[in-house]
């Protein structure tokens, strides 16, 4: 990732491992076993503590996220794995809330990092679309627009109800987004950034990111860089994918942008993410959702948690292991030894032991 250096010091990494709720609790041990597995062959010192915020939690205790958790995190962890949070017994969602969001928020994580990487051409929508067609990475806004709460209602529950949610937008933030995409690209020769908007229409807020967008595009000439409203961006992501390098936008399109992303590359189940702060400690997770449904069955695919996994070593600057991972990965859906929702027959646990025996492989024999 750009413009992060190697993880702070002490003995070992420390990771903070959150399952949450639903098919999080299945797929998070997965990767967990991953780590391990290939940090051992390389050697790397690595410590796990897992913690126990979920549904379960908030029913039982009435408490989301416990006073201090978010200090603790910042002061003792290099990072956090996290599952996922949504259970049908908190209609509200709101142990979610407090907690993704909350963490997102309060420890400043402003890049919400997603890859979008086709792993096999049997995987996309598209009609004649290949590995290499659909290659890229999103970039969203994590702290501010439309996600930050700001708003209210009046006369609710009557005829004249009316419902106001502010968009907050911020040249801090919105500089630091759009500056992190054109690091990415220059540090990973990466030669294209959009940046999308809708200024059109939305004329204050979005004129800030035009005018930032004209600032820091100026500071790196070697990028060809350029503006799709996102309505025009949507269309020529699936017209075209393979025209984009880095996409950069706001928190609400970003979420929408990136979730189109992973459909064309094979569904949401092999969609990882990163929620980033250069420097500091920071939130990786798969994005799928806790699916209430089909938890407790043994058939999640582990596959997003695994590439989330990988995306944490790669934050930690220990780029062979989170090779090896993506590697072992793929080489799974090439093989067929996936979960039913990508087409195979293995359960949870044997995906994830066997992307463990692959990945640890591959360290060993180079």
């Amino acid at each position: 990732m750009a413009g992060i250096p190697l993880r702070r010091g002490g003995p070992a990494a420390r990771i903070a491992v959150i399952p949450g709720d639903g098919i999080g609790k299945e797929v998070t041990p997965e990767a967990v076993k991953l780590l391990k597995a290939v940090t051992s062959v390389a050697e790397r010192p690595i410590e796990f503590v897992e913690f126990d915020w979920s549904a379960d939690k908030y029913l039982r205790d009435g408490v989301s996220l416990p006073d201090g958790a978010v200090e603790m995190l910042r002061d003792e962890f290099d990072a956090i794995l996290f599952g996922a949070l949504g259970d049908p017994r908190v209609p509200s969602n709101q142990h979610a809330a407090d907690i993704l969001l909350g963490l997102r928020f309060k420890l400043d994580l402003y890049v919400n990092a997603r890859p979008v990487e086709l792993l096999h051409d049997r995987l996309t929508p598209l009609l004649n679309r290949h590995e290499k067609d659909v290659r890229f990475m999103v970039f969203r806004e994590n702290t501010e627009g439309l996600y930050v709460g700001v708003g209210g209602f009046f006369k609710k529950g009557t005829a004249d109800e009316i419902a106001v949610q502010e968009d907050v937008n911020s040249r801090k933030g919105v500089e630091r987004i759009i500056r992190y995409a054109f690091e990415y690209a220059k540090e990973n020769g990466l030669k294209r950034v959009c940046m999308s908007d809708k200024s059109n229409a939305m004329t204050f807020a979005h004129d800030l990111w035009q005018r930032v967008f004209k600032q820091v595009r100026a500071e790196y000439p070697g990028i060809e860089s350029r503006h799709l409203y996102i309505d025009t961006l949507a269309m020529e992501v699936v017209r075209d994918p393979g025209q984009f390098d880095v996409l950069v936008t706001c928190n609400l399109f970003g979420d929408i942008i990136s979730d189109l992303g992973a459909q064309l590359a094979g569904g949401l189940g092999l969609a990882p993410s990163g929620n980033i702060h250069p420097g500091r400690t920071s939130l990786f997770e798969p994005v799928h959702g806790s699916a209430p449904n089909i938890a407790g069955k043994g058939i999640a695919n582990p596959l997003g948690s695994a590439l989330a996994a990988g995306m944490i070593l790669d934050f930690l600057g220990w780029k062979a292991e989170a090779k090896a991972i993506k590697a072992a990965v793929r080489e799974a859906v090439g093989q067929n030894y996936v979960t039913a929702d990508l087409g195979g027959t293995k359960r949870t646990a044997e995906v994830g032991d066997w992307l463990g025996g692959t990945a640890s492989k591959a360290l060993s024999s180079n």
